[in-house]
């Protein structure tokens, strides 16, 4: 089953998705259903292994600050009281 889906663009970016479609000679709905497609494909989840695996690499390889979490959320606010943006 199909769904309709109504998306509004305003005039630059509809003239921009017109050029996109016509640059690759198929229809602005083609053109979206592939750039949909796209970016699900971008958006997918990664394995958890793998996540874990760049946290520790990072972990190993770089030193970020740490601390029981109260510290660093007092720390923070104390940033932001300062008026200190780092």
């Amino acid at each position: 089953m199909s769904k309709r889906l109504q998306v509004i663009l305003d005039d630059e970016e509809l003239a921009a998705v017109q050029r996109a479609a016509r640059a690759r000679r198929q229809t602005v709905a083609e053109w979206v259903r592939g750039a949909l497609r796209d970016a699900r494909r971008a958006d997918e989840r990664r394995p958890v292994e793998e996540k874990l695996r760049t946290v520790r690499e990072a972990s190993a390889r770089y030193a970020f600050p740490t601390g029981p979490i109260e510290q660093m959320n007092a720390e923070i606010s104390r940033g932001y009281e300062a008026g200190d943006p780092s």
